[in-house]
């Protein structure tokens, strides 16, 4: 298991380096510039190329790469273009608010999809469980931002439970703030969900009509204990790995969600910087998005090696 996690390790820290190469030299494709954008269309050329001597883009692009990869072996993840402030302060702030944004809705999302997963393998075929498929289906076809939009038609603008808008600054008390993150976190449980529900439900299913199964129904014991006594231990090694994998997707997510509720998140962050063609902040965020999503994406393949010790093995 040891050698498994070794290799999972090496195999995880080349693709952040092929994920920060591949983000820093994206954004030296973009079109535009930071300086004419901040200094205005009335900036003389003298005065543009100065602020970009100050910012030190003025130097070759691979120069500049290595010495942005070598400040973040560091933990130096730069300075911001527009106002020259290091990058770290500035993230700090925005990543807490997404750790709390994406973990109330992991909370909710996978002891529901579990749930209702369980549930449809438990009544198969039956309405509750073709309703639950094609709602699941239908999630997974529709964008993030459909249901984002409809929870403030109807949530914020129709019956004025909610705001439509979740700012929320430091120090805010929890009861201030969960209304506040109400409808995020209705979105990105919903659009999170569907995956799950639907790996929990087949991989039961599928051990639903092994031998032990049957045997265990003949003995007179109620389906709702077999699944939970007998069926569930056995499927927690691809439960597992799908619920890790979907948060892994959440976080993608999150994006297109704090950037239409103005969440002051990483996500926001992201927008914000592209809009100000502040490349040096997009690429510290894209980045750590990127290790993020590397990260859990190995998390589910330790846990279905470690849940599943058949994997383990060579063939």
């Amino acid at each position: 298991m040891l050698v498994i996690l070794a290799k999972r390790l090496a195999m995880g820290i080349v693709l952040v380096l092929m994920a920060s190469a591949l983000l820093f030299f994206a954004g030296e494709l973009l079109p535009g510039d930071f300086a004419t954008k901040l200094l205005g269309s009335s900036a003389t050329p003298e005065t543009v190329e100065a602020l970009r001597r100050s910012r030190g883009v003025d130097a070759p692009a691979l120069a500049r790469y290595l010495q942005w990869l070598g400040g973040l072996f560091r933990g130096d993840l730069g300075t911001s273009l527009t106002n020259g402030r290091e990058i770290a302060p500035l993230i700090a702030t925005r990543l807490k608010n997404t750790l709390i944004l994406a973990g109330a809705a992991a909370l909710i999302a996978v002891p529901l999809a579990v749930g209702l997963g369980t549930l449809a393998a438990i009544f198969r075929n039956r309405l509750f469980d073709r309703a639950i498929l094609v709602l699941s289906m239908v999630t997974v076809a529709t964008p993030e931002f459909f249901f984002a939009y409809m929870a403030i038609a109807v949530f914020a603008v129709n019956l004025h439970w909610v705001p439509s808008i979740s700012i929320i600054t430091a120090g805010m008390s929890f009861e201030r703030m969960l209304p506040l993150l109400a409808l995020p976190v209705l979105t990105l449980v919903i659009t999170s969900c569907a995956h799950m529900i639907r790996m929990t439900r087949a991989s039961i299913v599928s051990v639903m009509d092994s031998d032990y199964v049957g045997t265990a129904l003949l003995k007179g014991l109620p389906e709702w204990k077999v699944v939970v006594r007998h069926v569930l231990p056995n499927v927690m090694s691809p439960i597992a790995a799908v619920v890790v994998l979907n948060l892994a997707d959440l976080v993608v997510g999150l994006i297109i969600v704090e950037a239409i509720f103005a969440y002051p998140g990483m996500g926001q962050l992201m927008v914000d910087s592209v809009s100000k063609q502040d490349i040096t902040v997009v690429q510290a965020c894209g980045l750590i998005f990127a290790a993020t999503y590397i990260l859990l994406n190995m998390i589910a393949d330790l846990l279905a090696i470690a849940l599943n010790p058949r994997l383990r093995y060579a063939r």
